[in-house]
């Protein structure tokens, strides 16, 4: 399933991460992520200058464009309109996305976090194309702008009153992946539980099985 466009096909969503002291690139990571299974992938980047993230998205939509695995970009649109990435991924202070629908071409991508019902019917309004849901479990410290965790029930709530896709994010790991499923995420958004793992395509191997489980008959 690797390599499908659409968010409502995808399963497993991995966001790049250099964790200090792990030693890969944004770049590694991606490469070994597709290794095993991604269906997409994320650069994210809170420190980085403008310059050094468009040199890093120039590097990964090159990757990702031949291994035919949609690229997005966090928050940044002017690197995803720079690099033409297959779409941009807008934080809840970010622009709304109407307004980055106006921006990209026809046919891109538009992800929007969200925290609230309320919040993912306000994007479903505003255009996007999938919904980032969450924390649902207590991140490792990947995020230092994660909040608490909002458990399972958020995923169940925005489905019962969403169309759209929902990438679950927050603390998720092979151990309960398949419980986001079930609550009604279409995939899973996923930093240490594949980028800092001591294998990172086996990691993504393994989580993708348990994604996959569903679809399956398992």
């Amino acid at each position: 399933m690797a390599g499908e466009r659409s968010p409502a096909l995808w399963r497993l969503y991995v966001i790049t991460d250099e964790r200090p002291g792990r030693g890969r690139s944004h770049l590694q990571i991606a490469e070994a992520a597709i290794r095993g299974g991604a269906d997409v992938v994320q650069l994210r980047d809170k420190t980085a200058s403008g310059r050094r993230l468009y040199d890093i998205a120039v590097q990964m939509r090159r990757l990702t464009r031949d291994a035919g695995v949609p690229f997005v970009v966090n928050d940044r649109l002017d690197v995803a309109l720079a690099v033409d990435a297959d779409g941009v991924h807008l934080g809840r202070e970010d622009l709304p996305a109407s307004v980055a629908r106006r921006i990209l071409a026809p046919g891109k991508i538009v992800g929007v976090s969200v925290e609230t019902v309320e919040e993912a019917v306000m994007a479903e309004k505003d255009g996007a194309d999938y919904l980032g849901a969450g924390p649902v479990f207590e991140a490792r410290g990947s995020k230092a702008d994660a909040g608490e965790p909002l458990g399972l029930d958020l995923i169940a709530r925005i489905r019962r009153n969403c169309r759209l896709p929902i990438v679950a994010i927050g603390g998720i790991n092979t151990e309960n992946a398949r419980l986001v499923r079930e609550a009604g995420a279409d995939a899973a958004a996923v930093i240490s539980a594949v980028a800092w793992a001591d294998d990172v395509a086996q990691a993504a191997r393994l989580l993708k099985r348990e994604l996959t489980a569903a679809d399956r008959g398992l």
